[in-house]
């Protein structure tokens, strides 16, 4: 009996010594990918934070720019009310007369009708 409780104490230390090896092998594998799970989602979640501050500092400007351009075009509307020939006179502006390019029609005429120097034959056919 002292012979098998020896073998089976042998064996089962050798089956320790290799299981205790694979198990800390796997439980360093996962504290491993824990420890990296954990810096991407720390990672990520800084990332979304960082985003959200811009966003929010990004709108500020919008409505700024945008009270901005309000404003612009209020002034040009009032501006524009103010705008007539006297203040164009004013501010050295001339007016023109128009001259447009004309031709003569080159529609169909009768024959017995002439195109200036140019006098339209009659078909044969």
């Amino acid at each position: 009996m002292g012979q098998i409780n020896s073998k089976f104490n042998m064996y089962t230390k050798s089956v320790g010594v290799i299981n205790y090896g694979l198990e800390k092998l796997s439980l360093n594998i996962i504290f491993c990918s824990f420890g990296i799970l954990a810096f991407f989602y720390v990672f990520l979640l800084g990332n979304m934070v960082k985003n959200i501050v811009e966003r929010q500092s990004l709108e500020t400007n919008v409505r700024a720019l945008t009270n901005e351009v309000r404003n612009l075009e209020v002034s040009y509307f009032s501006m524009s009310k103010d705008i007539d020939l006297t203040l164009s006179y004013s501010l050295g502006f001339k007016e023109t007369k128009a001259t447009f390019a004309t031709r003569k029609t080159l529609g169909y005429r009768p024959a017995s009708e002439s195109f200036g120097s140019v006098k339209i034959s009659q078909n044969d056919l």
